[in-house]
């Protein structure tokens, strides 16, 4: 997702120090006790969270978690914080940067989830490094996840679903939760899916949601 740049949206950021962490140094571990009030709480992070959505329902329907939402874009950054702001979600962090520095910025064994939530499929093949369910990707989740920790992905992208498929499985990770049709799963598994903007705009018009849920090895002590 591409945003115009929005002046008022860059303003904002920059005056909420607290609650957006931009351009963080991938040297350096981010103290995420200084960042929510109770750390020991289960932490769930976004990658590419876009206009934020979905991570803004999730941290208003469980108070009890602390959500971290990734994203590159200045502007999506600054609608996200614009929600945080108006539904004073103090269990929302935003850190504008790269999701391919994530485990520089999360201690090991320190997120419950990550969610990857219509990621760029990068089509061609002399991009797949850039897909964020390439194996190099999935070595950083892993590291940051716990051992019982859980990767959601969805998409629109029948393609992108098939090679996520393949490259989580020859990265010997156990499925959970396959669905070719999201939307038209057993009532209470709609019930608990959070749209986000791009998958209400799919599925309004029809188009299948495709969704998966996995979790890595344990890893070896």
């Amino acid at each position: 997702m591409r945003l115009r740049n929005k002046p008022w949206a860059v303003k904002l950021v920059n005056e909420h120090p607290e609650s957006v962490i931009q351009d963080p140094d991938p040297s350096k571990v981010i103290d995420w006790s200084e960042r929510f009030a109770d750390i020991s709480r289960p932490l769930e992070i976004e990658v590419g969270s876009g206009k934020g959505r979905f991570i803004t329902t999730l941290a208003e329907r469980y108070p009890e978690k602390n959500f971290v939402a990734l994203e590159l874009q200045t502007t999506a950054a600054g609608i996200i914080l614009r929600t945080k702001l108006e539904k004073k979600l103090d269990n929302l962090q935003i850190m504008r940067a790269d999701a391919a520095d994530i485990d520089a910025f999360f201690a090991v064994n320190s997120a419950d989830k990550i969610y990857l939530n219509f990621s760029d499929p990068w089509p061609k093949s002399r991009h797949e490094k850039r897909r964020l369910t390439y194996k190099s990707f999935l070595q950083k989740y892993q590291t940051v996840l716990k051992d019982n920790g859980l990767l959601e992905f969805k998409t629109d992208n029948s393609g992108l679903f098939a090679y996520s498929l393949k490259s989580l499985n020859n990265f010997g990770m156990q499925f959970d939760f396959v669905s070719v049709d999201l939307h038209h799963e057993a009532d209470e598994i709609v019930e608990q899916n959070i749209e986000t903007e791009y998958e209400h705009k799919f599925a309004s018009k029809g188009n299948p949601i495709y969704a998966l849920h996995a979790k890595f090895q344990t890893k070896d002590l």
